[in-house]
């Protein structure tokens, strides 16, 4: 049985063996996980789906693999096919440092091929065993990443301070109490450096941003929105209930609305055609280590402001912890990034495609305005700046729709409808 590299979404092609826990001559039952896989996206461990025997392992750890490719043979006796043979190992992106050939298969009893009850769906499973629990007993939350480094370099987690979101273990920290073992920094006109590789993730955002600049006919659009009674209303839903709902929360809600207002902007690029959607699916951009990924929350414009904020931060949550599934990130009929909470006035993001518009938050902030007798009084405003994929939607439906948000947003009670 030839085990293949999955995948693990439709935008992913390829994984990297973060770690092999068999090796070859081993006897393999159903279940037994075989290696761990680390794509842009996630990390997950891949069990077999038959027994056997470990026959060939075709990718060492580190290297980089294309999806569907072999990673490795179990047969029921050991020995590897004839046809498997002379067939060209898995090709690979990259290769460790220092490959070491895989030892030969050493004669072993021949294992039948017992099967046992295991869901094919949910083949591929999120590595919490091998690595320790993601949470400590102090309540500190640890990256996969982080759990990863920090068993093989032999760091106690529990002596660490986390530098992540809400105090959150990272790699950096990992990094950082380990011993001074690095290569010493090398040096380019005067100036010390370190090389740092790119990992799956940042590989990924670096082609996908590319591609959306070089192929997406990017338009922008930006507007002033006053949030008053916004911050208003907000300040009284929150001394009703002990679940906070944020500004960003308003904002989803509003953008999923306006969408459904000007449906002709609720539409994706589709090569050959325009798909037009019924309902407003908004994605949230989420940074996490080492890079950002946009969880989607479906139909935001039937659910209420606490659906929406506590399944935005249950989102959030999980995208940090590398747990979320293909189908929670992709998809989408338009995102919202917001920099608001770093005191960005404005900025222009970045179409996601096959989406056709990014709407981007800046900060709330008081700004003068002249009042109808010509006085100056000051004002709660932000700045949003819709980036459009021209071939799907022109000015005059953008303007529109920013227009839409504006509305729903100066008069937010209609978010509570």
């Amino acid at each position: 049985m030839n085990v293949l590299m999955p995948q693990l979404g439709e935008t992913v092609t390829e994984g990297t063996i973060a770690k092999w826990y068999k090796a070859v001559g081993d006897t393999i039952a159903a279940g037994d996980i075989l290696f761990e896989i680390e794509t842009d996206k996630t990390s997950m461990e891949v069990p077999a789906l038959a027994g056997g025997i470990l026959a060939e392992i075709r990718a060492q750890k580190g290297q980089t693999v294309p999806v569907n490719a072999v990673i490795c043979v179990i047969t029921a006796d050991g020995k590897v096919p004839a046809e498997a043979a002379t067939a060209a190992p898995a090709p690979v992106k990259s290769a460790p440092a220092a490959a070491t050939a895989a030892p030969a298969p050493q004669p072993v009893a021949a294992a039948p091929a017992v099967k046992r009850d295991i869901d094919p769906f949910n083949s591929v499973q999120t590595p919490a065993k091998n690595f320790g629990k993601a949470t400590l007993p102090s309540g500190a939350k640890i990256t996969p990443l982080a759990r990863r480094l920090a068993a093989e370099a032999g760091v106690d987690l529990g002596t660490l301070q986390g530098s992540g979101p809400h105090g959150r273990i990272v790699a950096a920290d990992i990094k950082r109490a380990q011993p001074a073992q690095a290569a010493a920094p090398q040096t380019a006109a005067g100036n010390a450096y370190r090389e740092i590789p790119l990992d799956g993730m940042r590989r990924t955002i670096a082609k996908r941003l590319v591609e959306s600049k070089q192929t997406v006919p990017h338009f922008y659009l930006s507007t002033d929105v006053s949030v008053e009674a916004l911050l208003a209303l907000r300040q009284q839903i929150n001394t009703l209930t002990p679940k906070r709902i944020s500004v960003n929360d308003f904002i989803v809600k509003a953008y999923a609305l306006a969408l459904q207002k000007v449906p002709a902007a609720n539409a994706i690029w589709a090569e050959d055609k325009l798909l037009q959607y019924e309902r407003s699916d908004v994605g949230v951009a989420v940074a996490i280590e080492g890079g950002l990924i946009t969880p989607v929350v479906r139909s935001a414009d039937m659910k209420s402001l606490a659906t929406i904020s506590a399944e935005i931060a249950d989102l959030a949550k999980r995208a940090r912890e590398r747990k979320l599934k293909p189908a929670e990130y992709q998809g989408g009929t338009g995102t919202v990034s917001n920099l608001g909470m770093y005191g960005i006035r404005q900025f222009s993001a970045i179409v996601n495609p096959p989406q056709a518009t990014i709407l981007a938050v800046g900060a709330a902030e008081r700004r003068p305005e002249e009042t109808e007798d010509g006085g100056i009084r000051f004002a709660s405003k932000l700045t949003v700046t819709l980036s459009v994929d021209h071939r799907v939607v022109d000015g005059a439906v953008a303007g529109e729709l920013l227009a839409a948000l504006r509305t729903i947003v100066e008069n937010p009670l209609s978010l509570l409808l």
